[in-house]
């Protein structure tokens, strides 16, 4: 069972590295529904898998050289403080609920991202005039925090957003900056403290499972050091399509 698990890290690891998303969307699945773990223990496993995964492609240069670093602190703005809240509250005995509903409408949305990404080469933006360029602006660095707090929440109860609906809030508010390399690179540096954050009540609870912890950093690390280093030769086109293949595989197993 524990290579099983070094074996998943590694194919998440991969995901990551090369996309920026997988480590909730995929990782959550799969523990639940091929090795039986309880969810609660699932969602604070994967938050910390998540953290420290992407926290070691964080330090590689082509993560550092395409973050945007405006567009990360806006995210922060809206889903630290949201994420430090959700988790207080579950942390203080609040009822842990069903978060069925949300898991059905984040696997719709991602599907949604994938198959929008697919046919992105085929969509002609509009251009935006120049006198409401400066309103526009505003608005979005606004709806950027506001977007982080439901990222905030979404990670916190389910462990999953982070990468599939930041991406998606991010092309959407960003369609001419964030190119794909850029996109894997703001996703995987605002995650880091997400999930860490969202993880501190979860481990004071005794929900993380060490052992499985430390088998599935054993796989994703080294790969997602290996991904990096391929992220950076692989083509803008291909990249992005690569993204829509896991976000489909995200999709189908989140509605599954």
């Amino acid at each position: 069972m524990d290579i099983a698990y070094v074996a998943v890290g590694a194919c998440t690891g991969l995901a990551v590295g090369l996309t920026g998303m997988g480590a909730g969307a995929l990782m959550t699945p799969i523990l639940l529904l091929f090795f039986g773990v309880p969810p609660t223990t699932a969602v604070a496993t994967d938050l910390w898998f998540a953290a420290l995964t992407k926290l070691a492609s964080a330090h590689l240069p082509h993560t550092r050289q395409h973050a945007d670093w405006q567009i990360i602190k806006r995210l922060w703005w809206g889903s630290l403080p949201v994420a430090l809240l959700t988790v207080l509250l579950i942390h203080l005995g609040a009822s842990w609920g069903k978060v069925q509903w949300l898991s059905q409408a984040i696997g719709v949305m991602v599907l949604f991202t994938a198959l929008s990404m697919i046919i992105r080469p085929w969509l002609r933006r509009p251009q935006v005039p120049p006198a409401l360029q400066t309103k526009g602006a505003a608005l979005q660095a606004r709806l950027t925090v506001i977007g982080g707090g439901v990222l905030g929440l979404c990670v916190a109860l389910t462990s999953i957003g982070a990468g599939t609906l930041g991406s998606m809030l991010l092309l959407f508010l960003y369609p001419q900056r964030m190119t794909p390399h850029r996109l894997v690179a703001t996703d995987i540096v605002h995650a880091i403290p997400l999930a860490a954050v969202a993880g501190v009540g979860y481990l004071f609870a005794g929900l993380v499972d060490g052992a499985m912890l430390a088998a599935l950093l054993t796989g994703s690390i080294p790969a997602i050091i290996v991904a990096n280093l391929l992220a950076g030769k692989i083509p803008g086109r291909v990249l992005q399509l690569c993204m829509a293949a896991v976000l489909l595989a995200a999709g189908v197993k989140i509605l599954g």
